[in-house]
């Protein structure tokens, strides 16, 4: 049916979709783009190649070589990368980093897609062959949260959104409607575990996607290191926005959570415009 691109970062994630397209019947071509992706990446790709986010006009010409026109980002690549300084960045890294005028999330990956269609190169929504693991609106464990913690839902929900619409993260940690984390550069897992801590316990974790979300990339999403961080840090609610986000690793996740009696719940999202 046809062949498709896979710009891969850390996590199930882009495992999850190099599955799904290929039950689909198309070819995939993976790029791990930072070390440490999924061993089973490199097993089950049509085509495989180690090559390092910093090495950009590498990835443009290996996607050409291979006769990829459409592709997709999916997993964690750390946005300290960023800030520390990438690794022996080629020229054409150097240049597309150059022109930002700032370093937000939105800002760099709008630059990349923009560079990738110069290329030709059409980038795709990151959620095709995905709708399935986007959960509805309910309760997803045998735990229902209490009054307070859902007062706490709401209140995060709104916190998470503000926080999204100014392109800062997309994850809070709240407790008795105070803010105990917002995720920022260090990314989910680390607000999680900030959070949980300086919650004491019985914190409430929100997930949303932000306000008018680009589907192309940064996706909410959430698994079983999600699950592993609350329970590190004593967080027992996770709050995830209905329907725009991906939920991996579910059987495994709600198995877990209903043995340690934590909270999952997906939450309908504002209508926007």
């Amino acid at each position: 049916m046809g062949k498709v691109g896979l710009l891969a970062g850390i996590g199930k994630l882009p495992l999850e979709f190099l599955r799904a397209a290929q039950s689909e019947g198309y070819e995939v071509v993976v790029i791990a783009v930072i070390p440490n992706t999924e061993p089973a990446l490199a097993e089950e790709a049509d085509a495989f190649y180690d090559i390092n986010v910093a090495k950009v006009d590498r990835i443009f010409k290996t996607l050409h070589k291979e006769g990829v026109t459409e592709v997709t980002m999916l997993g964690k690549v750390t946005k300290e990368i960023l800030f520390k300084g990438l690794k022996f960045p080629d020229l054409r890294a150097i240049k597309l980093l150059s022109k930002l005028k700032n370093r937000k999330d939105d800002t760099i990956m709008l630059a990349l897609v923009e560079e990738l269609q110069k290329e030709g190169i059409h980038v795709v929504d990151q959620t095709i062959y995905m709708k399935s693991l986007m959960p509805k609106p309910g309760v997803l464990t045998k735990a229902l949260p209490t009054k307070e913690q859902q007062q706490d839902i709401i209140f995060g929900f709104d916190v998470a959104k503000q926080m999204g619409g100014l392109d800062i993260g997309q994850t809070v940690v709240v407790k008795h409607q105070a803010v105990m984390a917002i995720e920022a550069i260090e990314g989910t897992d680390a607000c999680i575990k900030r959070g949980g801590e300086l919650g004491r316990g019985e914190a409430v974790v929100v997930k949303t996607a932000k306000p008018r979300q680009d589907v192309r990339f940064d996706v909410p999403a959430v698994g079983l290191t999600t699950l592993e961080s609350m329970l590190e840090s004593g967080c027992k609610v996770l709050a995830i926005e209905a329907e725009r986000t991906i939920f991996v690793e579910q059987d495994e996740v709600l198995d877990l959570a209903n043995k340690k009696g934590v909270v999952i719940v997906s939450v309908p999202g504002p209508e926007e415009e």
